[in-house]
């Protein structure tokens, strides 16, 4: 069916115009789980559609940069098809097609981690992450494209270029899980994975109207990892077009493993078991705003993530504007020392050899430079503040069930701009200043959760974040679901 232009499917995703959608690719993850589950449609079937409309949509939006051969994945689903026709056990994923962001290593597919020094790299082993959903039964059919070591907010890179937004193709898709984004923004994929460090499964999900979870610290084990010891920022989480759907791939990803000294343990039931009754939630939220003026703000964003907030007034959610008593600036120069130690950490091996560092994007060279001239005396002053904020954080949600954020400073800009070197006529002074409003909910640890907020009136899409209480995954994921429930949804 065609449908007219523009037009929305049931999920709320863009479909371009003229391009004919399957019902199908229409379905959430966890619709169509239980159609496969109940044999009312096939893994063959499922995996032809999302190829269909893989053809129609990526050339458009570069949205998945690694694809297998059709046939390869088609006999794959077959296979899972004879499996469960023979009665064999399969998984809550069995018969789904997934791409993963081309920064998880999977084995005997090309993993490029959006850098030209492993254009040709072929892993042998999965990691944690891939593992996990393979064993789930997902048919693993590709990769999704990502800014270089995922070091950005915007979704671009020498090897592939540049994914192209699902609402506006002129515009950013965010990132750094950009291509997941949009995959599964446009029904390219029915669910996906992202990261996030300093804001990448946010960021994209606000940019492309759909939800991106960041789990509580260890919720998600980080393996493989070379300092499995300072790991404690990125993580990752799973990206939907709703909540159900992102509880669904939470569950499949997160579990104790010992190669992780921070992993939490299993809690031992499903996400998406737990969620009937969250629309009958009141919770009462702290709206933090652009923290009292510290975050320039394009015109336009803050209003529409207040108005996205007051509409749950009307389903009685308690909205509360708060100012913590804190230094931000402080907290900022915290996380970018702490993320520059990281990236010194996972790429300052390439100082060593001139070649190999000059072919770094300027950012990271920029990241691995800076972090060198920290003292420890630097380093030693961020953890603490970073440690006062999360005391913080932690005192507000002893009285707030979850504190908001928008999930951007700007909507989604020109695809060509490799960040906003502006902000409401105040100059960036780094590629990441501009997403600072995403260094609060990083710093603590806690869950944090990106739901659409809308768009503003020239159709660019906005989000607001949710930060949860500390290994408070569940809960915010019920909080989550509430607002999907109650917010007005596009039409």
């Amino acid at each position: 069916m065609t449908l007219p232009r523009p037009a929305f499917a049931a999920s709320g995703a863009l479909v371009s115009p003229d391009v004919a959608m399957s019902e199908i690719c229409r379905q959430g993850a966890s619709a169509l789980a239980r159609m496969l589950a109940d044999r009312r449609i096939s893994a063959v079937e499922v995996a032809g559609a999302f190829l269909d409309q893989i053809t129609a949509q990526n050339l458009t939006f570069n949205a998945i940069v690694t694809l297998r051969d059709r046939q390869d994945i088609l006999a794959d689903a077959r296979a899972l098809d004879q499996a469960r026709a023979r009665g064999d056990a399969v998984g809550p994923l069995a018969g789904l097609p997934m791409a993963f962001k081309d920064l998880q290593p999977t084995a005997g597919l090309r993993t490029t981690f959006g850098s030209p020094l492993f254009a040709d790299f072929i892993p042998e082993e999965d990691s944690l992450t891939v593992a996990r959903i393979r064993a789930a039964g997902a048919i693993v059919i590709g990769k999704t494209n990502t800014p270089e070591f995922g070091l950005g907010s915007h979704t671009y890179n020498t090897l592939f270029g540049r994914t192209r937004n699902a609402f506006l193709p002129a515009l950013s898709a965010g990132g750094s899980s950009g291509g997941a984004a949009v995959a599964v923004a446009l029904s390219m994929l029915p669910v996906a994975d992202g990261s996030d460090f300093g804001g990448s499964l946010r960021n994209p999900a606000a940019f492309n109207n759909i939800f991106g979870f960041r789990p509580s610290l260890g919720r998600v084990p980080n393996v493989p990892a070379k300092d499995a010891f300072f790991g404690q920022f990125s993580t990752d989480g799973p990206m939907a077009r709703s909540v159900a759907d992102l509880a669904l791939m939470l569950s499949v990803m997160a579990g104790y493993d010992p190669r992780s000294p921070i992993a939490s343990a299993d809690e031992g039931f499903c996400y998406e078991d737990r969620l009937e009754g969250a629309e009958a939630l009141r919770p009462r939220v702290a709206w933090l705003g652009d923290l009292g003026g510290r975050l320039p703000m394009e015109p336009g964003v803050l209003a529409l993530c207040e108005a996205a907030l007051g509409a749950m007034e009307q389903a009685g959610w308690r909205i509360e504007p708060a100012l913590p008593g804190f230094d931000f600036a402080a907290l900022w120069r915290s996380f970018v020392a702490l993320r520059g130690l990281a990236a010194l950490v996972s790429h300052g091996e390439y100082r060593s050899d001139p070649s190999r560092y000059a072919a770094l994007k300027p950012e990271l060279q920029w990241e691995i430079t800076e972090a060198a001239k920290l003292s420890a005396d630097d380093v030693a002053t961020a953890a603490l503040v970073r440690s006062r904020w999360r005391e913080i954080a932690l005192d507000l949600l002893s009285r707030f069930d979850a504190l908001a954020l928008p999930s951007a400073q700007v909507f989604p800009f020109p695809v060509e701009e490799d960040w906003p070197k502006e902000i409401a006529g105040l100059a960036m002074d780094s590629y990441h200043r501009w997403f600072e409003v995403a260094a609060p909910g990083s710093m603590t640890g806690f869950p944090v959760v990106n739901v659409p907020a809308g768009f503003a009136p020239d159709g660019r899409p906005m989000g607001v974040q949710l930060i949860g209480r500390p290994r408070g995954d569940l809960d915010l994921l019920r909080v989550a679901a509430a607002y999907e429930a109650a917010a007005p949804r596009a039409s």
